[in-house]
């Protein structure tokens, strides 16, 4: 089979990462998109208090008008003093949050997430087709039947079970091969080093395994 060049690929998923980080400021993740698409109704919620209580003041307000309306009237507070109202905030303290920064802390938009697995898809049927390789079939190859089962039913079976594990898997570490494996570790992030070369020399061992013993 004809594939493109190694560092043809290894361009594009580079540019796709940093384009998606500088446009959404989030890293860059599939299982976690599509997490997100699944409860969709519960992140257009979450979306709609983000913006709601963009102004941190206004959420303060309004968590003490929850907990007054259900604990009743709080007592008030001492009048700061004026002596110290403007003093400036003493050497090496943080500066104060603005609402720009709490924008930077929402999470990436639903509708972008969806727009992402989308143009996975998308995108493997372009190249699928621009290189006279797409054809719908309801098999995986002689490869598939050699190794695994030549039965149908066995074969879904068995894919579907693999795609409840890997599930299982990306959302138990936390990350997929490309939150961990490019983002992640594009971040030089510890957790992603580990997590991406365990399921990567995983998949080593397991192509061994099939190919080479069974």
């Amino acid at each position: 089979m004809n594939y493109w060049p190694w560092w043809a690929g290894a361009i594009g998923l580079a540019l796709v990462t940093i384009n998606y980080t500088l446009t959404t400021d989030k890293p860059f993740g599939v299982s976690s998109a599509w997490d997100r698409v699944l409860h969709w109704r519960a992140e257009r919620r979450i979306e709609r208090l983000e913006t709601e209580f963009t102004d941190e003041r206004a959420l303060v307000d309004a968590l003490a008008a929850a907990t007054a309306e259900h604990f009743g009237p709080l007592p008030e507070a001492p009048a700061p003093r004026t002596a110290y109202a403007d003093a400036p905030a003493p050497a090496g303290a943080p500066p104060a949050e603005t609402s720009a920064s709490n924008t930077s802390r929402r999470s990436t938009p639903v509708v972008a997430q969806a727009a992402l697995l989308l143009s996975i898809l998308v995108g493997g049927w372009v190249a699928a087709v621009t290189a006279g390789r797409f054809k719908v079939r309801f098999d995986m190859g002689d490869g598939f039947r050699q190794i695994v089962t030549a039965d149908r039913a066995t074969m879904f079976g068995v894919l579907f079970l693999g795609g409840v594990l890997v599930g299982f898997g990306t959302r138990l570490a936390g990350g997929c091969s490309s939150g961990h494996g490019l983002s992640g570790c594009g971040r030089l992030q510890p957790v992603s080093i580990v997590a991406t070369a365990v399921f990567f020399g995983t998949a080593v061992l397991v192509s061994f395994l099939l190919w080479k013993v069974i």
